[in-house]
């Protein structure tokens, strides 16, 4: 039994997906198992990754799991909490989902989220694995609207190149190391094949979707106006304008082999993806 949190998100619903099509044993951890769209066969269970008492009983039997368990600065104890879980309940074998520069202190505070609960990954004494993906080609979504209402889409993140990877990726790399023991005691940093600029991704998208698609290149106070207005507290909008910094400073222009080595095959590029969800931007 494998047992996948944050199992509706972006990574892990393709894992959920990728896992039950090679006939594994699933366990979708959900807020909401009868809203859940899981492929047939698929077992559901009610939690959240705030909410230990359900994260244990999820953990029930289960042989190894996908851990996500940040999605903002709050999150330190509810991140460790999960491998205590897991440790708990027997769980032999965990991948957790990171994020590329954790620990890189030019990335401020957005560099130590991931920080507790990889210290606790590596000294849970399982068979582990860290996954540190760059920014994912799907953030290019929060265009969507803009691009089907013709106006210029806020660009949120800067202009500076990153190694921008397809989610697919990142959740089959997850997959492979669920499944192979070969990966224990390894943290791979998940990239494309290229390094891209948003600027560029919209060129890229414009010439799929073969319509304008134009951003509008905020100042760093106009980025943080609407990280706030978008419900955003202030130090989860700080660490995130550090990261913008960051980015714009080429901090993540990287480019890795890890996702190939696992994966046997290249990785795939921004236009690839683009291509193969451009009807999300009709």
């Amino acid at each position: 039994m494998i047992l996948v949190t944050g199992a509706t998100g972006t990574i892990g619903s393709e894992v959920v997906r990728q896992l039950a099509a090679r006939g594994e044993k699933v366990r979708a951890l959900t807020r909401d198992p009868a809203a859940a769209r899981v492929p047939s066969g698929v077992e559901t269970a009610p939690g959240h990754h705030r909410d230990r008492a359900s994260v244990e009983e999820a953990m029930a039997g289960a042989d190894a799991a996908f851990l996500v368990g940040v999605f903002g600065p709050d999150d330190a104890e509810h991140d460790r909490g999960l491998v205590e879980a897991a440790r708990a309940a027997g769980v032999r074998r965990i991948v957790k989902l990171s994020s590329i520069g954790t620990g890189d202190p030019r990335l401020g505070g957005f560099g130590t989220w991931h920080l507790p609960g990889e210290e606790a990954v590596r000294a849970s004494g399982l068979e582990w694995t860290v996954l540190r993906p760059s920014s994912f080609a799907s953030n290019t979504l929060a265009w969507a609207q803009a691009v089907r209402d013709g106006t210029p889409a806020p660009n949120l993140m800067s202009d500076g190149e990153q190694g921008v990877v397809d989610p697919r990726d990142v959740s089959e790399a997850a997959v492979t190391a669920l499944l192979d023991p070969r990966h224990t005691g390894r943290t791979y940093t998940l990239t494309g094949p290229e390094t891209i600029s948003a600027g560029d991704q919209a060129v890229v998208l414009k010439e799929i979707l073969g319509r304008p698609v134009e951003l509008l290149q905020l100042t760093g106070s106009q980025r943080r106006e609407q990280l706030l207005g978008a419900g955003l507290g202030a130090a989860y909008a700080d660490s995130l304008m550090a990261g913008a910094r960051f980015i714009e400073a080429g901090g993540n222009a990287v480019v890795t082999e890890d996702l190939p080595q696992l994966l046997g095959r290249p990785a795939r590029t921004y236009r690839e993806w683009a291509r193969d969800n451009q009807e999300l931007f009709a």
